[in-house]
């Protein structure tokens, strides 16, 4: 897993390789853009650190404009499954689930307008949480944010929380309905093809790292995706859809993938944070479901679920990958919520 310390140290020596063949002149250019990227990570840092602070709502008003939007919950399935139900409400940023919540910030990312942030949610379940009673167990699950800024404030926000990974650590099932069905996330068929990304890229500029590092990330997701070459420690730290893999391993179908499941998969791209060494990728696992899943037999069902992926490239090699994808969101759409244990 990568760390704050890891993407400070890789942008640093970033900035100090380039700095050798710069004019005075250039150097000076780089430095605004450089101090307005660690200006909107302070900015969100701060939306993240106010939560559940007496300064919360004046710090609120600071850093996120009038009109801002959330584009996206983080406990999305959790909470849409809950509408209209008459649970108790789990309280302004689960506060009245999660009384002691505290969020502990692993890793944040900024390229141009926007920043990524890596982040656990952590504190007691005490209280009903959409519908699930108060089980007196610990919560520890990751959750991802991206965040748009313009003005110096935040207009948008999005984030995906490891709601299967929250069902899972509460020994939970999803709280049934009243009509006793299950909302499912819908089949958009947005983002970006990856093969259109590819060419865009390919046609340049690539004049920096950064630049030549999202070319080698589009291109594991186009038709014809190169291998890549890796380091000599190169680890792939995390599956994105890691409860899943676990649920398969287990029965002895390890080998029975999503990408196997999904014989025409083909995702689409949504965009990029790229800063150093680290590329950040957020897309859409797309296809429809014809082969064998961890032992679940073709539905012929469409799916889509988000999933981001946090990859770190040294000298245009693979060093390092994380991946985290909608698990919950995409067994809802398949109707096989025991194969998570939820």
């Amino acid at each position: 897993m990568l760390t704050r310390r890891t993407l400070l140290n890789a942008t640093l020596g970033l900035g100090a390789g380039l700095a050798l063949p710069m004019t005075a002149r250039r150097a000076a250019a780089q430095q605004p853009a450089t101090s307005q990227l660690e200006h909107n990570k302070s900015l969100v840092r701060r939306f993240k650190e106010s939560q559940r602070t007496k300064d919360e709502a004046a710090i609120m008003r600071e850093v996120l404009a009038p009109d801002s939007k959330r584009l996206r919950a983080g406990f999305e399935h959790l909470g849409n499954n809950a509408k209209d139900q008459g649970f108790a409400s789990p309280g302004p940023n689960l506060r009245d689930a999660i009384p002691d919540r505290a969020d502990v910030i692993e890793e944040m990312i900024a390229e141009g307008d926007q920043v990524g942030m890596l982040f656990r949610v952590t504190g007691t379940h005490r209280g009903d949480f959409y519908g699930i009673a108060p089980t007196g167990k610990a919560v520890n699950v990751y959750e991802a944010g991206i965040f748009r800024i313009a003005d110096g404030k935040i207009v948008e926000s999005w984030f995906m929380a490891d709601e299967a990974g929250l069902l899972k650590q509460l020994g939970a099932q999803l709280p049934s309905r009243k009509d006793g069905k299950r909302v499912a996330p819908p089949v958009t068929g947005l983002g970006e093809d990856p093969d259109a990304v590819v060419r865009r890229l390919e046609a340049g500029p690539l004049a920096t790292p950064e630049d030549r590092n999202r070319l080698i990330v589009a291109r594991s997701k186009g038709s014809a995706p190169a291998p890549g070459d890796r380091t000599p420690d190169f680890r792939g730290a995390r599956a994105g859809f890691q409860h899943l893999r676990d649920y398969g391993v287990a029965k002895g179908v390890g080998d029975q993938t999503i990408t196997v499941a999904l014989p025409d998969r083909r995702d689409r791209i949504d965009g990029f944070i790229a800063e150093g060494e680290n590329v950040w990728m957020r897309f859409k696992v797309a296809g429809t479901h014809g082969g064998n899943l961890y032992g679940m037999a073709p539905t012929g069902i469409q799916v889509e679920a988000p999933e981001i992926g946090i990859m770190r490239l040294v000298d245009g090699k693979w060093k390092q990958t994380w991946y985290f994808g909608d698990e919950l969101g995409l067994m809802l759409q398949l109707g096989a919520l025991h194969m998570l244990g939820v």
